[in-house]
């Protein structure tokens, strides 16, 4: 667990950047006519706050300050955020921000694999607690030319290892719809901060699940694009073999795909690129999707028990699929799993060894077995083993397993299936402390499903269509074919008219 000396440090590091903070606190706007509290801020969607500003119905400082407020109100109590830059939010808002899609709207980052200049990334790791940025990723920069206003960051575990958000850095993000239980992961702080009202959408990274694990386990739509959709550089070309995507989580369809709207595209030098899109995404929720032939798959490629609710939130899906004229047939694509792990596994591995080489060359030191948590350290010690050959092999196996999917696929345009094998466990069944065996038991059938389109490049999208009893979400997942998020996004559309979701909230 993190001190509370350290978490308050870097969650009150705005003042880091001598310049920024040399400007001062920006005057307070003068309440709106529109948006007077908190119940108002969170009726809105992103794209709603962004038209309230267009119209003068609302300011973007007021609009920070709600999302500021509501983080102090919740955030000690969930852990989503890790920092805060309220300095640097103002200072934007102050110099002026562009008109743009967004303008206005608060936003977060999440604390993995993206830089923003002048602040630290963590990636979730004792290790790398004071590695501050010196450029801004590319994607960074889209978000601020879309009117985004960034003021903090959101809790990730080390190097996005596993599918819950612990750390030994920043201790456990809680779900906002039951604090005993994990919010999912990588990305749980940014669906924590979103589910809990903070913001209406957050970015967050997949690279095995890490978006469409925690908005199925926190009650939101998330999205994981094609591979080479959305750029990681300037200084990132791939992360794990191309298995890893940005985007983000939301509780609105509409907000997803206006915000790959202004994400998406190549970078110049990017390693992958994505068949560029007909029109824009938020053009395609308007369309209908037609009859779709569904494959629906209720058992994972990975040989794991699945939870009965989870196999009832799939097939439910299935009938409210039918009902709306699509046609499903239960089906599953053959593949070689036992060389399709051993490749995610090299893969996880390698991007380990990469992370900390990189670290250690820029501290000119070695790290220290206590300043990684011990199945990451196991992640380092095996992939530090991995030769030329076995790597080439293991990159074969995940392009194969494009092909294979490729080929399945003629007969389908959507594979529906569960988001995850298990409901959101408790906390600390995920952990990166513990035994390896226990951990593999529970992360294995947490990313089960999910992990498949990471390994071949596949959009594919949670969506929140059931929650159990106890009223604990369980996502369902919809995977469409290479480069083709516009017919997930026509059916996200779709099932969200059918069945809405946004007035389904956590508790206070």
């Amino acid at each position: 667990m993190a001190s509370g000396n350290t978490r308050r440090q870097f969650l009150h590091n705005s003042s880091m950047v001598a310049a920024v903070a040399a400007l001062g606190m920006a005057s307070r706007a003068v309440l709106a006519k529109k948006v007077r509290g908190f119940e108002e801020y969170r009726a809105y969607d992103a794209m709603g706050l962004a038209e309230l500003v267009r119209k003068g119905d609302a300011s973007p400082q007021q609009l920070l300050d709600m999302a500021v407020a509501r983080s102090e109100a919740v955030n000690p109590v969930i852990n989503a955020m890790v920092a805060r830059y309220d300095d640097l939010a103002r200072a934007a808002i102050q110099h002026g921000l562009p008109e743009a899609p967004f303008t206005g709207v608060p936003w977060l980052l999440k604390d993995l694999g993206i830089a923003m200049k002048g602040t630290v990334t963590t990636n979730g790791s004792v290790f790398f607690k004071n590695a501050m940025q010196d450029h801004d990723s590319t994607l960074v920069t889209r978000y601020r030319q879309a009117g985004l206003v960034i003021f903090g960051k959101t809790h990730s575990p080390e190097f996005g290892g596993t599918a819950t958000t612990e750390s030994a850095l920043f201790g456990d993000t809680h779900n906002p719809w039951n604090h005993a239980l994990s919010a999912g992961g990588s990305s749980g702080g940014s669906a924590a901060a979103v589910a809990a009202g903070i913001v209406p959408a957050a970015h967050a990274s997949d690279g095995g699940g890490s978006i469409r694990i925690p908005a199925s386990a926190c009650g939101l739509f998330g999205m994981k694009p094609s591979r080479g959709r959305v750029p990681m550089g300037p200084g990132v070309y791939e992360t794990r073999n191309g298995l890893s995507a940005q985007h983000a989580v939301t509780r609105s369809v509409r907000d997803s795909a206006a915000l790959l709207d202004i994400s998406q595209g190549p970078a110049l030098g990017d390693a992958y690129a994505s068949p560029p899109r007909e029109r824009p995404y938020l053009e395609e929720i308007e369309e209908s999707p037609g009859k779709l032939r569904i494959a629906l798959m209720t058992k994972p490629v990975l040989p794991v028990p699945v939870a009965p609710e989870c196999v009832e939130a799939a097939r439910n899906a299935a009938k409210l699929c039918e009902s709306l004229g699509h046609h499903v047939t239960e089906a599953s694509p053959m593949l070689d799993i036992g060389a399709l792990y051993n490749a995610l596994g090299v893969s996880s591995n390698l991007v380990v060894v990469k992370k900390v080489g990189h670290r250690e060359k820029a501290l000119g030191r070695s790290v220290r077995k206590d300043e990684l948590e011990p199945i990451t350290w196991q992640g380092l010690e095996a992939g530090r083993k991995v030769t030329g050959i076995e790597y080439t092999e293991a990159r074969d196996s995940l392009h194969h397993a494009s092909r294979v999917l490729g080929a399945f696929m003629l007969d389908y345009d959507v594979i529906l299936s569960p988001t995850m094998a298990i409901v959101p466990p408790p906390l600390g069944a995920m952990s990166l402390r513990q035994p390896y065996d226990d951990f593999m038991m529970v992360a294995a059938a947490a990313s089960a499903f999910t992990s498949l389109y990471n390994m071949t490049g596949q959009p594919a999208m949670s969506v929140p269509l059931h929650w159990t009893d106890g009223a604990v979400p369980v996502g369902v997942m919809f995977a469409g074919r290479q480069g083709d998020e516009a017919t997930l996004f026509r059916l996200a559309a779709q099932l969200e008219e059918a069945a809405p979701w946004f007035d389904h909230i956590t508790p206070a």
